[in-house]
């Protein structure tokens, strides 16, 4: 259970010690202000995220599963952003960070898992990690001006419409690719992982969420084109990378932008590929078979190429109201690497902000997911194989994971708000003789 003299006390200083700086930081908008050019600039935010469960039913638990007993658990982070323009055009971020806490149950068993500030890997005391560290250049090509706001990751001052723009360095790929309005920030909206990105995107990544890579985007007045190239990790789920591209993760995305009754949308093709050492299926099947042991990727694994793609959309309906969909394909004949253990997924939801009742600033979410894994990847679970999130021991029935998440975030100030979010899993782990669970969750975020 929670000890909050260890995690939650920790998170909460770090909550309180940012709030002077956050007063301090805002500045009130006047008929005079003018929008100037940042040569460098300071921003910060925390979080701390309270998830929990009630007890559940399950026939039988295994090394990867979510333990049937009720338990919560707490994750908070604290982070600096530092941005800094070296040349007209070229910048450079670093976003050194704290991390504490743990996911429920070590973050397995649920391949859409429940929280996006969950990592792999936990501590009961504060560690320090430096998730970004990178160049970024704008090449302005022409078109009208762009305001670029001041923000974490951002300076303020002015590009072109038509631009070239590439990144180098350490960096998150969702920081570039399959991005959405309104499912993509675990500090601000949904939570679960196959909500907020697609689930079925299997992306280059530490066991934090970030790699070494670059990437190009080149826009025009109605659409992108972007590409990138990134380290994978040197095994599936790893805390430490191949560097120089011996293992790698080829990324394209196409975006095109449209009004649809007068309102802005997006729709992205996204197209992906892995190539690495990897284990197939059905041949640590065949090996167990052939041994009398648990089938293990790891034994089985051979340099192999693994394809996937997604599309994305998001459609504002109104001033107040958008909507957005997500659906995903990988290949399910081999192990997965960095992200989580689903094959395909469809997800869609809204998100709705409170001007109707008088509360402007607050949002209300409400998404649903349905994750599946490949024939393949359910003979390996059935015979006693682990994955990346998941592995109960055994299969003997297989369901699609079908998930509800809806949240209320309630803004408090320009630099705070709390939001309250709850979860309904089914079928976790594609498991129907387990669960399903109710997960509730309460989110504290403050920014400058």
């Amino acid at each position: 259970m929670l000890k909050f003299s260890r995690q939650g006390g920790f998170a909460l200083l770090l909550l309180l010690g940012l709030l002077p700086a956050a007063q301090q930081c805002r500045a009130e908008p006047s008929e005079n202000t003018v929008a100037l050019s940042e040569n460098w600039s300071v921003h910060g935010q925390s979080t701390l995220v309270w998830q929990g469960y009630p007890d559940f039913s399950a026939a039988f638990t295994g090394p990867n599963s979510l333990a049937p007993q009720s338990q919560i658990r707490e994750t908070s982070d604290a982070t600096l952003f530092l941005g800094v323009r070296l040349i007209d055009g070229l910048a450079f971020y670093t976003d050194p960070e704290f991390d504490q806490g743990f996911g429920l149950s070590d973050t397995l068993g649920a391949a859409g898992f429940t929280s996006g500030e969950a990592y792999k890997v936990g501590e009961h005391s504060p560690y320090f990690k430096l998730p970004r560290a990178y160049f970024r250049y704008v090449s302005n090509l022409g078109g009208d001006t762009v305001n670029d706001s001041a923000g974490a990751n951002q300076l303020a001052g002015t590009h072109r419409a038509d631009n070239l723009t590439f990144t180098v360095g350490k960096f998150g790929v969702p920081d570039v690719f399959d991005t959405n309005k309104y499912a993509h920030d675990p500090r601000g909206d949904f939570l679960n992982w196959s909500i907020i990105e697609s689930g079925g995107f299997d992306y280059a990544a530490d066991a934090w969420g970030f790699t070494y890579g670059a990437a190009a985007e080149w826009t025009q007045s109605w659409w992108s084109l972007r590409a990138g190239v990134f380290d994978l990790s040197r095994v599936p789920n790893s805390p430490h990378l191949v560097r120089g591209l011996g293992q790698y993760a080829a990324v394209t995305e196409g975006e095109e932008r449209h009004e649809l009754w007068k309102q802005p949308g997006t729709v992205k093709l996204l197209l992906f590929a892995n190539r690495a050492n990897m284990g197939s299926y059905d041949a640590a099947v065949a090996l167990a078979q052939q041994s009398g042991g648990v089938p293990d990727t790891a034994l089985v694994r051979r340099y192999a190429t693994r394809p996937g793609g997604d599309i994305n959309v998001q459609q504002q309906i109104n001033a107040d109201l958008g909507l957005f969909l997500r659906a995903s394909l990988n290949d399910g004949s081999k192990e997965a690497y960095d992200f989580t253990d689903i094959n395909r997924s469809l997800s869609a939801g809204v998100s709705l902000q409170g001007a109707r009742w008088k509360r402007a600033n607050d949002t209300v979410g409400f998404a649903g997911v349905i994750n599946g894994i490949a024939s393949p990847a359910r003979q390996y679970l059935a015979a006693g194989g682990l994955g990346i999130l998941i592995g109960d021991g055994a299969l003997p029935r297989y369901g699609s994971e079908k998930i509800l998440e809806t949240y209320y975030s309630l803004y408090i100030a320009e630099w705070a708000n709390l939001s309250l979010d709850y979860q309904f899993v089914d079928n976790p782990a594609y498991n129907p003789l387990r669960g399903p669970v109710s997960v509730f969750a309460v989110r504290a975020h403050v920014e400058f």
